[in-house]
């Protein structure tokens, strides 16, 4: 089994999201900046997340994207699923023809490393993943695009008597 950059990157984007969205919306362009994602490549991720309803997105000025769940409730195996990413060990995708039209012999050893690995990636959420020393650490020294422009919002604030 191996996890592709697909995967690896909707993985690194939501934790990039639910580290910043105490402050607003998140924009893909600061996920992009901070984390060295293409632009692109995560506009295509994420119309995926918010097809499953892992993410919401807000339009206008200051827009961006917001968990849809709590982050206890998004579990890695969730955002693996919505982006598509197959967690499949065994060379037959389950059908038990990967040995000229047969089931192999190691069949039962590939199902069970499918099973296992969907149990342990159910059982680690967004949270636990944001909650990780090194990952506060490295969100809280990335000033960004969104850092920016929450600043220039604030800066350009006029207040009337």
């Amino acid at each position: 089994m191996r996890l592709t950059t697909k995967g690896r990157f909707a993985v690194t984007a939501m934790i990039d999201l639910a580290q910043r969205q105490a402050n607003g919306p998140v924009t893909l362009a600061g996920i992009s900046e901070r984390q060295k994602i293409s632009l692109s490549y995560l506009e295509q991720l994420f119309g995926k997340l918010r097809r499953h309803k892992i993410v919401g997105s807000v339009r206008g000025p200051g827009g961006g994207y917001r968990l849809a769940r709590p982050m206890n409730e998004v579990t890695v195996a969730d955002i693996i699923a919505a982006v598509d990413e197959p967690l499949d060990a065994t060379n037959c995708g389950g059908r038990e023809n990967c040995h000229d039209e047969h089931r192999c012999m190691t069949h039962d050893l590939w199902t069970n490393l499918n099973k296992r690995m969907h149990e342990y990636l159910a059982s680690v959420s967004l949270l636990d993943l944001v909650n990780q020393p090194k990952a506060k650490a490295i969100a809280a020294a990335s000033v960004t695009l969104d850092d920016r422009l929450r600043s220039t919002r604030r800066d350009n604030v006029v207040f009337s008597a």
